[in-house]
């Protein structure tokens, strides 16, 4: 029998790219949909939470969609992927978007990495976040 996957859908984040990636290593053998229905979401075998942009965004979205306890319940009994924010999100709180309260599921605070002293081989000072190429 298929298990089935669900990709959380919080309006925001590349979901398509994250779903052709999890069929490629399914195999055929798991069921992968997008969902923002908590009912489908709690009713999944494995929940796969990709995320991008800020974390205050994220928060305000998943509150706004009734997510926020449907993740919870869900990290504490089946399979869980945090994706970048996704996994971002799983922390007690974030020091981005001067202070977000997240899922409280891992404790602690996700803190700004500080200005690192040894510039790049060119001179000029390392860029935090590294984003980009």
């Amino acid at each position: 029998m298929r298990s089935n996957v669900a990709v959380v859908d919080y309006g925001s984040s590349n979901l398509r790219s994250v779903v052709k990636a999890l069929e490629y290593v399914a195999g055929g053998q798991h069921q992968i949909v997008i969902s923002s229905s908590r009912k489908e979401i709690l009713s999944a075998d494995r929940i796969v939470f990709p995320g991008q942009g800020a974390i205050g965004d994220c928060m305000q979205s998943l509150h706004a969609g009734g997510l926020v306890e449907v993740l919870r319940a869900g990290i504490k009994s089946r399979p869980f992927l945090g994706i970048c924010l996704g996994l971002q999100s799983l922390m007690s709180s974030s020091e981005e978007d001067n202070g977000v309260e997240c899922l409280d599921f891992i404790p602690g605070t996700v803190r700004k990495f500080r200005a690192i002293a040894s510039p790049n081989v060119d001179g000029t000072p390392k860029k935090i976040p590294h984003m980009g190429w």
